[in-house]
């Protein structure tokens, strides 16, 4: 089955809660990310599916058995840790193959693991090196390699990939998702990387303090965020988020106020939203240096330089507000005037900060739009 589920899982320090109340299941097969910042509680949710940490109270399920008294070593998992863990007494070749020894896999079989996983993570003419002659990006490919020839039905990987340089995580991001498609192994992945997340899950479960905000696919954690934390936390710069209420079918922020389609008006009034949070993406907001009807207007303050894009941040009636221009000629202190695309914003409850949902039709041209 290689499924994982997670009911009602607490992990306390004394009282001190890390993981509170954590319903959460991992299907079969999937690549899996658990994304937060630091101090999340996404590696102590890994290092419970290894049997590293002892759960405070709930079930914690794996292969449909329940594994709260199962030992680490028969859950049938591999690991790769951020620190390493090599043997320092032994070379590289002997590390990454001393768990197939130990399995006592026949040697022509061991050493085609070990010549495949050498060529992946570009480690040939490093195996009779010991960690102690490698360098930090070196000793994390060899954790890796590790991990892979195992071939577990579990493979967890706690920020496996921090330690490497931008290139050759990129390429190491694409053989780890080849090993997963010709393997079909239950993935979870740690990471606080967004882009780690996006390129490398299936689905995304996003974490803060220990507890879960949101579990979807990428597609769907960019662009129907669950709450105002995740739409903040995705995407960067992240989502302009700023109070606005709602009145004669018009958003109004501080003195300023658009008025919106008929359709999101209905979906306001049916809700009985009237004060919430107001959500749009940096690169869902186009400026205007003259103002036309329906607009909120706004003053540049400082323009960031990405290369090939601008960050254009203005304020509006008090907000600090970000746009993503391709290139732009606006100076601090210019007018800048922008509208609301009415698919491309995101309501949120002012009280749970949780998304209202938006009107029918953006529903159904959105999942149109992510089936093809």
């Amino acid at each position: 089955m290689k499924e994982i589920v997670f009911d009602n899982v607490c992990k306390a320090y004394g009282k001190t809660k890390v993981i509170e109340s954590l319903n959460l299941n991992i299907n079969p097969g999937e690549r899996l990310i658990l994304l937060g910042a630091s101090g999340c509680g996404k590696s102590t949710t890994l290092r419970l599916i290894a049997g590293l940490e002892e759960i405070t109270s709930g079930n914690l399920y794996m292969n449909g058995q329940r594994v709260n008294d199962v030992s680490s070593g028969e859950r049938n998992v591999s690991m790769v840790f951020q620190n390493y863990a090599l043997y320092p007494h032994m070379t590289v070749a002997d590390n990454i193959t001393y768990g197939l020894r130990i399995q006592k896999l026949p040697k022509e079989e061991i050493n085609k693991r070990l010549r495949s996983a050498l060529d992946m993570l570009e480690l040939n003419g490093f195996e009779g090196r010991k960690p102690k002659d490698l360098s930090g990006g070196q000793r994390q490919r060899v954790a890796l390699a590790r991990a892979v020839v195992k071939r577990s039905d579990f493979l967890l990987l706690d920020e496996p990939l921090s330690n490497l340089d931008a290139q050759l995580r990129g390429h190491a991001r694409k053989e780890l998702v080849k090993i997963h498609q010709t393997y079909h192994q239950t993935f979870v992945y740690v990471t606080h990387d967004q882009v780690e997340a996006m390129t490398v899950g299936e689905r995304i479960a996003l974490m803060h303090e220990g507890k879960l905000q949101m579990i979807d696919t990428p597609y769907n954690v960019y662009n129907r965020p669950a709450n105002v934390f995740t739409a903040k936390f995705i995407g960067s710069p992240s989502t302009n988020i700023f109070e606005a209420h709602y009145a004669e079918r018009s958003i109004i922020v501080g003195k300023q106020s658009v008025k919106l389609p008929e359709l999101w008006s209905a979906h306001l009034g049916k809700n009985g939203c009237r004060e919430f949070y107001l959500g749009i993406r940096p690169e869902h907001i186009r400026l205007e240096r003259e103002k036309t009807d329906n607009m909120f207007v706004g003053t540049v303050k400082y323009v960031e330089e990405y290369g090939n894009r601008c960050g254009v941040y203005f304020d509006i009636e008090g907000n600090e507000v970000v746009a993503i221009c391709d290139r732009t000629e606006l100076k601090p202190g210019n007018r800048v005037c922008f509208g609301l695309a009415a698919d491309k914003i995101h309501v949120f409850d002012k009280q749970t900060t949780i998304n209202i949902g938006y009107p029918e039709v953006y529903c159904e041209h959105f999942y149109q739009y992510q089936s093809v």
